[in-house]
């Protein structure tokens, strides 16, 4: 198929809402997309691991060694605050974006 362009006919363009490649979070930095943002308060974290594994992004670190979170990896974390949510001990609260940062 040759590219698409505002003269190329219905009939030749791509089908809207196929996806013809896998994709996800790690081909995109999707952190810029943040309104708010996570801030993580390790004196209160207990390490229960229940965060980690809501995140939709993959962006709370995990050390292999002790298996620890880490702070946020800020480049892929949307700021959905679904871990906020789940945190238990409140050790993850949320912020407006660019404030006490």
């Amino acid at each position: 198929m040759s590219e698409i362009t505002n003269k190329t006919p219905m009939e030749e363009m791509t089908i809207g809402g196929n996806i013809y490649t896998s994709g996800n979070a790690k081909d995109f930095k999707t952190g810029d997309w943040r309104s708010l943002r996570p801030v993580f308060h390790p004196d209160k974290c207990k390490q229960c691991g229940l965060c980690f594994p809501v995140c939709p992004e993959n962006a709370i670190p995990v050390k292999k060694e002790d298996l620890n979170r880490t702070d946020f990896n800020f480049d892929y974390c949307k700021g959905c605050g679904v871990c906020s949510k789940v945190c238990p001990f409140g050790a993850i609260t949320m912020e407006e974006e660019g404030v006490n940062v």
